[in-house]
C-alpha cells in the first residue's frame, strides 16, 4: 500500500474511546481468577459473612495496620455504624466537608445526628483544621475529614484539635485505599476509618461493600453487633441493629484484588505524575502534588477549568470520557435544603469548575498524550 493509501485508511480508522476508568473485564488474567473465585464461593454456599469475610477482615486489618477490620455492606453503612458505635446520635452535631459525596453527610443523618457543613481549602479542595475550628459549636461531637479523590488530608492538626476539644474523628477513606500519611495508612489514625469497595474504587468489589477499621476493640465489637441485627446468638438481639453484612462473594473477590492493590496504586501515582507533566502548559488548574509526608493514590484525576462544560464537550467529541465529582456541594442539594448553612464559597466555586479526567492503572502513554493534547486544544 502506498503512502497516500495508508493515510486514507488511517483517516477512516475509528479512534478508540478512552474511558474514565477500566474495570476488571479489561484484565483477562484477573477476570479468570475472579470467575474461579466466584465459582468456589457458589459451590460452598458461603453467601453472607462466613469464612471468606473473616479472612478478608484479617487481611484488610493487616493491610491497614490496625487491630480490627469489620466488613459491612457499603461505605455509607461503615460511616453510619462507626458513628453509632461511638454513641453519636440525636442532639449531636458532626462536622463534614461540603465538597464530598453525599454519603459522608447521609451517614450522619442515618445515625440520628445533624451534619454541619464546612468549607474546604481552595488549593487542595480538602478540609483543614482551620475549617473545622471555624465551625465548632456547643453540640459538636465528631469531625469527619475526607481523603477525597485519593489525596490525604493533613490530619495532625485535626487530631490535635479533636484532642483539645474532646471530639471523635472518623476518617472517610472511601476514596483512598492504601494511601499513607506520615508513614501510617489512612483509616488508622482517627478513632475509626471507613472504606467503600464500590466497583470503581481503587479496591473495588462486584457490588456494594465497605469496612470499618480501628484499634478500638469495643468500637469494632459494637459495629459487628449492629451490622447483623444486634445479635451474637441467633434470635438474641442485644441492641437495635440493621442488615449491613458483607456478602461472602464480595469478600472473596476483594481478597484476590487486595493482593494487587499496592501495585495498582503505584501505577496510579505514575499515571498521575505523567498526566500532570503532559498537562503542565494546558489551560487547566492541575491537582497539587502531595505534600511531604502525604500521599495521593489518584482515585480521580481532577482538574479545574474556567470553561468546564466547554472542555467536557470538546473531550467527548474526541471520545475521551470525563465526569464531575461533584457538581453540587452537599449543602446545596435538595436533600439538605432544610438545613441552615452559611455560604461556603470555596466548595460552591469548585462545583462549577472541577472535571475528572480519565485515570486507571493500565492507562498507556499514548492515552495520556491524547488526553493532554485534547485539553491543550481548548482556547485559554
Amino acid at each position: 500500500m502506498n503512502q497516500v493509501g495508508a493515510q486514507m485508511v488511517s483517516a477512516h480508522r475509528p479512534v478508540a474511546a478512552i474511558p474514565l476508568t477500566r474495570l476488571d473485564d479489561a484484565d483477562p488474567a484477573l477476570m479468570e481468577e475472579l470467575l474461579e473465585t466466584v465459582e468456589r464461593v457458589a459451590r460452598t454456599s458461603a453467601f453472607t459473612l462466613g469464612p471468606e469475610v473473616e479472612a478478608f477482615e484479617s487481611e484488610y486489618a493487616a493491610f491497614c495496620e490496625t487491630e480490627h477490620a469489620v466488613a459491612v455492606s457499603s461505605g455509607t453503612e461503615a460511616l453510619a455504624l462507626a458513628l453509632r458505635a461511638l454513641q453519636i446520635g440525636s442532639g449531636d452535631e458532626v462536622l463534614v466537608p461540603a465538597n464530598s459525596f453525599i454519603a459522608t453527610a447521609e451517614a450522619v443523618s442515618l445515625a440520628g445526628a445533624q451534619a454541619r457543613f464546612v468549607d474546604v481549602d481552595p488549593e487542595t479542595a480538602l478540609v483543614t483544621a482551620d475549617d473545622f475550628r471555624a465551625a465548632l459549636g456547643a453540640r459538636t461531637r465528631c469531625l469527619i475529614p475526607v481523603h477525597l479523590y485519593g489525596r490525604t488530608v493533613d490530619l495532625d492538626p485535626i487530631m490535635a484539635l479533636a484532642r483539645d476539644r474532646g471530639l471523635a474523628v472518623i476518617e472517610d477513606a472511601c476514596q483512598a485505599h492504601g494511601a499513607r500519611l506520615g508513614g501510617r495508612r489512612v483509616g488508622s489514625i482517627g478513632n475509626a476509618g471507613c472504606f467503600s469497595f464500590y466497583p470503581a474504587k481503587n479496591l473495588g468489589a462486584w457490588g456494594d461493600a465497605g469496612a470499618v477499621v480501628t484499634d478500638d476493640a469495643r468500637l469494632a465489637d459494637r459495629v459487628r453487633l449492629m451490622r447483623a441485627h444486634g445479635e451474637r446468638v441467633r434470635y438474641h438481639h442485644e441492641v437495635v441493629g440493621t442488615t449491613a453484612r458483607m456478602d461472602g462473594l464480595q469478600a472473596a473477590i476483594l481478597r484476590v484484588k487486595l493482593r494487587r492493590l499496592e501495585g495498582w496504586n503505584d501505577r496510579r501515582r505514575r499515571v498521575g505524575a505523567a498526566l500532570a507533566e503532559a498537562l503542565d502548559d494546558a489551560p487547566v488548574v492541575l491537582p497539587p502534588p502531595a505534600p511531604a509526608g502525604g500521599d495521593d493514590v489518584f482515585h480521580q484525576f481532577v482538574v479545574r477549568s474556567r470553561d468546564r462544560d466547554g472542555l467536557r464537550a470538546h473531550l467527548a467529541a474526541q471520545q475521551i470520557a470525563t465526569a464531575i465529582h461533584y457538581p453540587v456541594p452537599i449543602h446545596r442539594t435538595p436533600a439538605y435544603a432544610a438545613a441552615w448553612t452559611p455560604a461556603l464559597p470555596v466548595a460552591e466555586a469548585l462545583g462549577a469548575r472541577i472535571l475528572s479526567l480519565p485515570m486507571y492503572p493500565a492507562m498507556t502513554g499514548e492515552e495520556i498524550a491524547r488526553v493532554a493534547d485534547a485539553v491543550a486544544e481548548l482556547p485559554r
